[in-house]
Parts: C-alpha cells; structure tokens; sequence
C-alpha cells in the first residue's frame, strides 16, 4: 500500500475551490449575475440620519428595491444631507412619491422607505442637468415627535414660569389669609348646623304649604277670572249705554235751540202785550175805585189849574 500524497493535487484542488468561492461571491454581489439594471436617486434631508449606513436598504412599500450608495453634507446647505440611492429599473417611483426614514425593528438601523405614488401621476425624471431624479424627504416619525415634545416643553415651561409669576410671595400670603378665612367661616357654618337643617326644614314646609296654596287658590283664580269677564262684559254695556245717552242729549240740545230760536221771539211779543194790558186794567181800577161813575158818565174832567177858569 502507498502511504504518499501526492501534493500536486491537493493543491490544485484547493486553487480550483478558492476560484469558484471567489466568482460565486462575485457573482451574488453584482445581483445574481447582473440581472437587475439600477437607477441612481437622490433626495435632501433636513434632520439627522444618525442609525443610517452606506448600503442601508431602500424600500418601496416595504419591499426592498435598492440600497444607500452615498452620505454627505449638502455644500449648499450644512443643515442638509443630501443622499444619493440606486434602485432597482422598473420601481414606479412617480412625481408625487416621498422617501422618509425609518428604523427598523429594535435594532434601530435605519433605512429609507419609498412611499408609492399615485396611478395618474407621471413618472420621476432626471434633472435639466441630467442629475438624478430628487425625491421630496419629508421628516420621519422620530423627527416628528421631537418638534411635538419641543413644543410640548416649550409650553409647560412658560405655564410653569407663569404660575410661578402668579404664585409669588404677595399673592401666596394672599391665598393662605382666604384660606383661613375659608376655613373660620366652615367652623362657623359647622357650629350653626343644627340652625341651617331647621332653616331647610322649614323651607321644605313652606315650600309644601305654598303648593298647597296654590292648589286651592286656583279656583279662586277661576272665579276672578269669570268676574272680570262680567264686569268687562258691563263695562261694555254701560260704553254702549253712555253712547246713546250722548246721542239723546245731543238731539234734545238740537230740539231746545230750535225753539228756542222759533218760539222765544213771539213769546216776548205776547209777555210786552201782557204788560200794557196788566197797565191799563190797573190805571182802569183806580179810576174806577176814585169815580165809580166813570163806567157810566165817563172820566170826569180834571181840576181847573191855579189861574185856570171852570169850563
């Protein structure tokens, strides 16, 4: 039996082995053979991308489509970075798509999801330059909460600024003398507890007497009620009786100036005949009472005057 190795051999097979290991390793890092052709993208971030590494997958809806080729500080802007990825041909990657960055897992190795765009939109296209296409970034979910909370602290701190303004040494003085003016006036109302439960006591009585009241006076009420309809009722009558009074005095106010107008003239006629009348029977009396003869002889002839000689 031969017990030598033929060395030759052995080493030949290690090279060939080593060959093939290298090529497939080369092979698998060009993307199985070159099969999938790669379009370069960029986009400008304006937030940190601590957690983000060269080759750091990129996803399209969670998908991964390609990877991070580049990381560097825009020189326009130091406040931006500015990334540059290759994806995979053929992604629909449209005018309206958006990269944010993401963690993934509890590892918190970032990489940068790809939000799909809309059907109608158009295709993203190289720059005028001929640059790669610039995907909008808009800020990620742990940047987002850091402007909530730096908000949200802003505000307790100028509400704990203001209640220390308010709460000062004058206005805390203040508070404890209405403190102990609060509580002086509960031991107060304590001590008059019996008081204020007679007090309610009687409210609830006087509350149920009044309801009772009520209960009874409603037929009063009805019968006040009716009255005032009687007495409005003859309050009608009576207008109605005062108009047609008016309207008889008005008609003999008429019927009095009438005669007044026709008959007093001929009555002071009448009354000045009377006179003379009444005149005449009176001078006829006394000369009847002097000379009852008169009625016969007639008047007698008057007395010759001084110097006047008898007919």
């Amino acid at each position: 039996m031969d017990d030598k190795v033929n060395y030759t051999l052995v080493g030949a097979f290690v090279l060939a082995l080593s060959a093939l290991l290298i090529a497939g390793v080369l092979w698998l890092s060009a993307g199985l053979g070159g099969r999938d052709a790669m379009d370069p993208y960029q986009a400008v971030i304006e937030e940190s991308v601590a957690g983000l590494n060269l080759n750091a997958p990129v996803k399209y809806l969670g998908v991964d489509v390609g990877k991070v080729d580049r990381i560097e500080i825009n020189p326009q802007n130091p406040e931006q970075v500015r990334l540059r990825f290759q994806v995979k041909r053929g992604t629909p990657i449209k005018t309206d798509s958006e990269a944010v960055l993401k963690a993934q897992g509890l590892t918190g190795i970032a990489y940068v999801e790809i939000s799909g765009g809309s059907a109608q939109a158009q295709a993203l296209q190289p720059g005028p330059d001929g640059s790669p296409p610039m995907i909008p970034f808009k800020p990620s979910l742990s940047a987002r909460l850091e402007n909530v909370l730096s908000n949200v602290l802003g505000n307790v701190d100028r509400v704990s600024n203001n209640l220390n303004a308010v709460f000062d040494a004058d206005n805390r003085a203040a508070l404890k003398s209405t403190l102990a003016d609060l509580a002086t006036v509960t031991h107060a109302l304590a001590g008059q507890q019996a008081a204020i439960t007679a007090g309610v006591a009687d409210a609830a009585k006087a509350a149920r007497l009044t309801a009772r009241a009520g209960e009874q006076f409603g037929p009063t009420l009805d019968s006040i009620k009716s009255g005032a309809q009687a007495v409005e009722r003859m309050a009608n009558v009576t207008a109605q009786a005062s108009a047609r009074a008016g309207e008889a005095a008005d008609s003999t106010a008429n019927s009095l100036q009438t005669i007044g107008q026709q008959t007093l003239p001929d009555l002071a006629r009448l009354m000045a005949e009377l006179n003379q009348l009444s005149a005449s029977l009176r001078r006829l009396s006394e000369q009847t009472a002097g000379s009852p003869s008169s009625l016969l002889l007639g008047s007698p002839a008057p007395m010759p005057g001084p110097g006047e000689s008898p007919p």
